[in-house]
């Protein structure tokens, strides 16, 4: 049986995710339709709201992750992020207000920046020369979660009509699971030496330049790799139906679910070099396809390809960033790979909206599929696994 391959704490952290996905992602369609059918909010505060709390989980992903290095902890990061998460989720469905939505979306970030390099660095721990799978099925657990909230949403709609309040409130109780599930995590005593003067100065000097390399490429394509928000929208645009928008996304999760443990399994085979850079070339035949094709049966084929891409990256790009560190630095190296990531995709999601209104779609996909192709090049000839 599968769960029997990995350690009990690999187990823990995946459950956690799974239902802490379940809780944010019955939220994910919801919260624009809240904000501006019933809040009256504008695009304008919609995009304030999310660049303020993206911008801070940014950089507390980096900060927390070399925190936890220094202090030679990681669970106590992962039980106080997903709990701060846990209380955000309903603030809204109890005070129906924009503040209340603003304040609920930063908090919900503040927990992912203080977990999220924490909580993969303990993974990464727990793994037995077998990151790619480990981290494969944790992103399998965690996309499967994100595959079932949206589905919760659209059912509870269909149910109470416009009833959103209800939606944030029930979207408490899987975040509550998901604590209790934290109070199991446990750290690994022997992951550490003695760093309790580590600084992003040291983890910079000491480690090598293949880290280095692979962190300046994984950035690099994070501007062209814009928010799925333009999938969707793109879908919406040639589907002209909201439910089937969200419908394409929640496949998407599922086939991203269902690839990301048997692909990272086979990054630990073929290198997770080799499985990254065949993911950055599905994405470019992705975007490519996004950019021209304009038939829905063509963009659920483009969806499934998308899932397909994530599960060959997501998961695999850290576990390629925690083999070329030292497990003492796992946190730093992975903090500073998330933190860097997120600033580039939310600086690329802006430019690819510019682009949009100002040239149309064919634009920002057409430049994302052509450099993340010749970044996918450069990665499989340049790079080592």
């Amino acid at each position: 049986m599968l769960f029997k391959r990995f350690p009990k704490q690999v187990l823990v952290l995946s459950l956690v995710s799974f239902f802490t996905d379940i809780a944010s992602e019955m939220l994910y369609p919801v919260t624009p339709i809240f904000l501006t059918a019933v809040l009256g909010s504008s695009m304008a505060v919609i995009g304030i709201i999310e660049g303020i709390a993206e911008i801070t989980s940014g950089f507390l992903k980096g900060y927390f992750g070399n925190l936890s290095d220094k202090i030679a902890k990681r669970s106590i990061f992962v039980v106080l992020g997903y709990s701060i998460s846990a209380i955000s989720k309903p603030v809204p469905g109890l005070i129906a207000s924009i503040p209340a939505v603003a304040v609920s979306r930063t908090a919900d970030r503040v927990g992912k920046g203080i977990r999220t390099a924490p909580r993969d660095a303990l993974l990464g721990s727990y793994s037995q020369g077998n990151t790619g799978a480990v981290f494969g099925f944790h992103r399998a657990m965690d996309t499967l979660g994100a595959a079932i909230g949206p589905l919760i949403a659209i059912y509870l709609l269909y149910l109470f009509p416009n009833d959103f309040q209800l939606i944030f409130l029930i979207a408490f109780v899987p975040s509550v699971v998901a604590v209790f599930f934290t109070i199991l995590v446990k750290d690994k005593p022997t992951e550490f030496k003695n760093k309790s003067s580590a600084n992003y100065s040291a983890f910079w000097k000491s480690v090598s330049g293949e880290y280095k390399f692979v962190l300046i490429m994984i950035t690099f394509f994070s501007f062209v790799n814009s928010s799925d928000v333009f999938l969707i929208l793109k879908s919406r645009y040639i589907s002209e139906s909201n439910t089937i928008a969200i419908l394409g996304y929640v496949f998407f999760n599922i086939i991203y679910a269902v690839f990301s443990y048997p692909l990272g399994h086979l990054a630990d085979k073929l290198g997770k070099k080799n499985i990254f850079s065949l993911g950055l070339i599905v994405f470019s035949i992705v975007y490519l396809g996004f950019a021209f094709f304009t038939e829905m049966i063509f963009i659920w084929l483009l969806f499934t390809l998308y899932g397909i891409y994530s599960a060959a990256t997501e998961g695999v790009s850290k576990a390629w960033v925690t083999d070329l560190v030292p497990k003492e630095w796992r946190g730093s190296a992975i903090g500073l790979l998330t933190m860097c990531s997120s600033f580039a995709i939310m600086i690329g999601s802006f430019a690819a909206g510019v682009l949009w209104d100002h040239f149309g779609a064919v634009v920002p996909f057409l430049i994302s599929s052509i450099i993340s192709f010749l970044i996918a090049i450069i990665l499989f000839f340049k790079a080592k696994s």
